[in-house]
Parts: structure tokens; sequence; C-alpha cells
């Protein structure tokens, strides 16, 4: 596979009238879709499969370029491009040759799986608010019904960046079973202060939008302002400071009208205004602020109904996964404390694990954008080339 090789998405039903999908908030949808591409051919056993959790505001389109999603408003040009084109296909990291890889849009998300802008069928209108709140554990039981669908019985590894680690360390503490190999890539174990804030200014610069109209605005003016704010706010944790000061120079947008006697005067504030506008584009607000309080409020512990982590990790160790860790020296989204707070519960729980610091000038960027630097590790993991230990 290339960046060139076609792909289209897929959907499965996973919910129905007489096996609804019910949420950890206790609300439930008897109908529940979910879109997902599939790269490389699922082997005969079905033992080569590899489940791939997005981030936050990615989708199922990981790999190969997809000019069209069917009845899909925000699937804009910058979608159509794989996210992570860099890491998979023939000799890349998850190497389509050897490995079935799938990767799922969330369960709430804008993107083909049933969230708040798709249809409710019992009004013929879209959910909008009265779509459920996600946890990170729905997304994670979502996909564990796919799976199913599928017919696959246990996956080669579970992989995820940033949320998707978040996803990934949940799937194999809740159904340690269902895989051999764990790899979160810059992520943590429990929900920071500084996470918390930060996503609340997000919230509330939607919620604060004339526009969002309590999340009825489908079919209106949509919250745009809110939504590009919150894009801005996140923006600055995602990609390094020196990074966002380069592109500013490398292109200079016009911001257009969106102060009223303030007028953006250098490189940087044009940059930002640019990325916050042109991502109003290709999200959804009511998406937003789910996967916010999703991420705002994961406790790995208490999504996965452990004692504590010992407890948690345990699991792990039962099944015997081995884990490949991956810290970013200077990410600014999930300090590389979480990722060493992780390594620390494995440790306590006797579980086989690698923790590989990515020394980088990118940022949390850095896992999109450098293949060189996580895919040795990777592959050698896969083959089975290294054997972890707990002492690793």
């Amino acid at each position: 596979m290339t960046e060139n090789t076609r792909v289209e998405t897929q959907f499965q039903t996973i919910a129905t009238v007489e096996n609804p999908f019910v949420f950890r908030s206790g609300e439930s949808l008897d109908h529940v879709e979910i879109a997902y591409e599939t790269y490389g051919e699922l082997n005969e056993s079905k033992s080569n499969a590899i489940l791939l959790f997005h981030a936050f505001s990615g989708s199922q389109h990981a790999a190969g370029h997809n000019p069209e999603l069917p009845g899909n408003d925000f699937w804009t040009q910058e979608c159509h491009d794989g996210w992570w084109n860099l890491f998979i296909g023939s000799g890349k990291a998850l190497d389509t040759d050897k490995y079935f890889i799938i990767c799922a849009n969330y369960v709430g998300g804008c993107y083909g799986s049933t969230g708040p802008s798709s249809i409710n069928p019992n009004t013929e209108k879209p959910y909008g608010p009265e779509f459920p709140h996600i946890s990170v554990r729905d997304v994670v039981e979502s996909q564990v019904r796919l799976l199913d669908q599928l017919n696959i019985e246990k996956l080669r590894a579970v992989v995820g960046p940033s949320t998707g680690g978040l996803a990934c360390v949940n799937f194999a503490t809740v159904h340690p079973d269902r895989t051999e190999l764990v790899i979160p890539i810059s992520t943590g174990v429990k929900t920071t202060v500084l996470n918390r804030i930060i996503l609340l200014e997000q919230i509330l610069a939607i919620e604060n939008d004339p526009y969002f109209k309590a999340g009825n605005y489908y079919g209106s003016e949509p919250p745009e302002t809110g939504l590009a704010l919150a894009r801005m706010v996140s923006h600055k944790c995602f990609v390094h400071l020196n990074a966002i000061e380069r592109r500013a120079n490398k292109d200079v947008v016009q911001p257009g009208d969106r102060f009223s006697w303030y007028e953006a005067h250098n490189h940087v504030e044009s940059y930002m205004l640019h990325q916050g506008r042109k991502f109003t584009d290709r999200y959804d607000a009511n998406t937003y602020l789910r996967i916010c309080e999703m991420w705002s409020r994961y406790d790995h512990v208490a999504e996965s109904d452990a004692l504590d982590t010992d407890d948690l990790f345990s699991r792990s160790k039962a099944a015997g996964h081995q884990y490949l860790i991956f810290s970013i020296d200077e990410d600014y989204c999930f300090y590389p404390e979480e990722q060493a707070a992780l390594v620390a519960q494995l440790k306590s729980a006797d579980v086989a694990h690698l923790y590989i610091t990515v020394h980088s000038e990118k940022g949390h960027d850095s896992f999109l954008l450098e293949p060189e630097l996580y895919t040795p590790h990777i592959q050698s993991l896969l083959s089975g080339a290294i054997e972890l230990s707990p002492a690793e």
C-alpha cells in the first residue's frame, strides 16, 4: 500500500433493537453503525490482525487515499490522505505485507460512525444534544463489537497514539485475552489537572458561541467561532511552539473578519486563526464536546472496573501481554511524566514492557511525522524479534 492507494470506508451495524448498545452513562441506542477501514489481508488463522485507535480528531482513514465519504459533509480535502500513511504499508511500521490493520471511527464521531450529527431513526432529525455521553470504554466496547462481527477473536496487537492510547490500554485491561501486544504512544493513564483545564476552555469556547444553541444548530448557522477557538486552544499543545513559529512564517493567511476592533498583526496570529477556521469545515462541534468530555473524565482504573492499578494490570500479567510504550521528550499534550506513570504501574504489576523515549523537536506531532523514530521498535516487537520482560 502507498499513500496513493485508493481505499474506501466500510460500515458495520453493531447494535439493533434486539441487541442495543449500552453506554457507560446508562443511555442506550438500538441502532449504531461503525465506520472503519482495513489494510492488508487477514490470514487464514485470523492471527495477524492489529487494531489501531485514532487520536482525538482523527478518523478511520489511517492509510491510503480516500477522496469521498458519501453523505458526509465533514469529509473535506484535508481528510483525503490517511493520517498514518507514514506508518502503514509495505515494509512500514504496520506492515501490510504481514498484518491486517483495522482502524475505526469512534462511536460518537462525525466521520461515518453513529454520532450527534447522525440521523436519529426515531425522529428523522440529527441526534444533536440528545446523543449519549461517551467514554473511552464506550469507544473500546463499540470496536470489540466490530471485531466480533469480523470474527476476529484475538489481535496480534492493539495500537493507539494520544487519546487513542487511552483506548489501547483500556482494551488490553478490559479484554486481556483478545490481544497479545499493547503499543500505547504518547498517552497517559489518568487525565491531568492541566489537561482538564485546557479541555474545559475548549468546552466553554463552544458552549458560549451564540450559534451553538445548546447543540441544536443543525440546519442553521454552525458554531464556527467557538469550534475554531477550541481548536486553537488545543493546537498549541499538539504542535511544538517552535514548529508553529516556523509554519507561520511560511504560510501567512489573512484572518478575515474575526474581531470587532482588534486586527491580527503577526504571522503566528494569522496562522492560528487559519488553523481554527479550516478545522470548522471538517469537524462537528457536538462530537468535539463529546470527545473533550471523554478525555476529561478518563480514569483507567474506574473505566476498567478495577480495584486499583495492581488489580488493573494484573490482567495484562495473566494474559502475558508485552507493552511497548513511547514517550516524546518535547510533548506538551501528554507530558513524559504521564508515560512514566504508566511504566511505574506496569513494573508494580510485573508486566513485561519496553519504554522508549523519542527525542524530537516536533512535540506531540512526532508520532505523525517521524516514522523512523518508532518503526524499528514496532517492527521488532510485532515480529517477535525481541521478547520483553518486566525488567526492561
